[in-house]
């Protein structure tokens, strides 16, 4: 006879079954991908060995795979998710707009939706009308586009250069990967692009020993005004990342730096393009990155969050004197692009209803109160193998010093075997997280990744 101890690791046959059976329909699932789905910054051969993970559903923070087990998205899936997965009052927005009016095209249309979503843009950042696409990279494509037009329209063809920052990412369409400076992603096309200079980071890590931040940025700033004084009169625009520099990995700098180069653009009349495709929409502290230096850009890219997460929308604001260029009896002189799901009205719908949500639950200040209570916690890592601890509103960032060749790849992995989704990009992890993170969640987050660290390293 069994003791009641053995009974009690017995496990019945129907949840024998139900593991088989889930077991049988996520490998069904990985074959299926694999055969059909070409996915996205990503070596297809590496899924040989490190198999994808079928994703059923999702939750505020977090995600659920088919048996059950759920994942802290520390990342927010790819820096989208504001609220959190499936947040009420966006899944109930798009819901309603779905009963009225699913898509109409914005050549010769307009709709409601749009139209108020143009106007608390407009509000919010000081502004005039938007462009609307449906990706960060296509936002970048029409900024250069519409900067590289005007001055045509001014006269002043030859103002085509643009100018960016060492590190930058803006994108991997032609016109964006011409002004973005990871090899990984540009040298390969190096033939298809058009040549684009980048001035020097002012990324505090690379501040001189006994430097500060507020130091290292200014003096770069005034490299970036020597450069401008000198070619202005064939530099279109300047674009930059307001504030953190994400894809190279996570690359902070001081307000001061966007003052300054505000200001030289303005002097050598420069267009100034802020891409705040990914710091937007409070991920920086402030509802806009660029108000954290109290400045207005000619340009401003916005799109990942703007739909808290929902669906794909991005939208170029502009300013009214760029407006004004383009507005003529000619068509040729208009500005002649588009995208067929423009504007679109269940986006768009998501969109305001994640604009409100910033007031409805003071988003802001509660993001200040959890930012505090993680860098408190964060105290305790002295002895960690890191460096360049870094903060900027809801990012975090940090450098594992370790001699793993593979670190990402196996910090990934480790991390998903305890329940958080990490994504490094090179030997630094960084945290993303979604709005809705309590400090229970916090606390997990940091004892896992600390764990880790640890492990991996």
């Amino acid at each position: 006879m069994r003791s009641s101890s053995a009974r009690a690791f017995i496990i019945p046959h129907t949840k024998v079954k139900s593991i088989l059976q889930s077991q049988s329909h996520n490998q069904d699932l990985l074959q299926r991908s694999l055969a059909a789905v070409w996915h996205p910054c990503t070596q297809m051969k590496w899924h040989e060995q490190t198999p994808m993970l079928p994703i059923q559903r999702a939750e505020g923070l977090w995600l659920y795979d088919f048996d059950g087990k759920r994942y802290l998205d520390a990342v927010s899936s790819w820096w989208v998710n504001l609220f959190g997965h499936q947040e009420p009052r966006i899944k109930q927005a798009i819901i309603q707009q779905l009963d009225q009016l699913d898509h109409v095209m914005l050549a010769g249309f307009t709709h409601e939706p749009v139209i108020e979503l143009s106007e608390a843009l407009s509000k919010a950042t000081g502004l005039g009308h938007c462009f609307y696409a449906s990706d960060g990279a296509s936002a970048t494509e029409i900024a250069l586009k519409m900067s590289f037009h005007f001055w045509r329209q001014q006269g002043q063809p030859q103002k085509q250069q643009f100018v960016s920052l060492k590190q930058s990412y803006h994108g991997e369409t032609v016109g964006a990967l011409a002004v973005t400076d990871v090899p990984l992603f540009k040298d390969t096309y190096a033939a298809l692009l058009r040549e684009t200079v980048q001035m020097p980071s002012p990324d505090w890590r690379l501040a001189q020993a006994g430097e500060s931040a507020q130091d290292y940025a200014i003096r770069c700033a005034k490299e970036m005004d020597a450069y401008l004084s000198q070619h202005h009169k064939q530099i279109a625009a300047v674009i930059v990342e307001p504030l953190v520099q994400c894809a190279a990995g996570m690359a902070m700098y001081e307000p001061v730096y966007l003052e300054l180069l505000s200001e030289s653009c303005k002097r050598y009349q420069i267009h100034l393009i802020a891409d705040e495709i990914a710091v937007g929409f409070g991920r920086t502290g402030a509802l806009f990155a660029c108000q954290q230096a109290n400045i207005t850009p000619d340009f401003l890219c916005l799109s990942k969050g703007i739909s808290g997460g929902f669906l794909p929308l991005s939208v170029t604001l502009s300013t009214d004197t760029i407006y004004q260029a383009f507005y003529h009896d000619e068509m040729r002189k208009g500005f002649l692009h588009s995208h067929s799901y423009t504007g679109n009205p269940l986006a768009c719908a998501a969109a305001l209803a994640s604009l409100k949500i910033f007031s409805q639950d003071d988003v802001l200040e509660r993001n200040a109160q959890l930012q505090q209570s993680i860098n408190h916690a964060l105290q305790t890592w002295q002895d960690m193998p890191i460096q360049h601890l870094r903060n900027r509103g809801m990012i975090w960032a940090f450098d594992v010093q370790t001699s793993n060749t593979d670190f990402s790849r196996h910090c990934y992995q480790q991390a998903l075997a305890k329940g958080i989704l990490l994504r490094p990009i090179g030997n630094t992890i960084y945290w993303m997280p979604p709005y809705c993170m309590t400090q229970a969640d916090a606390m997990f987050l940091i004892e896992k990744t600390q764990e880790v660290i640890l492990q991996c390293a």
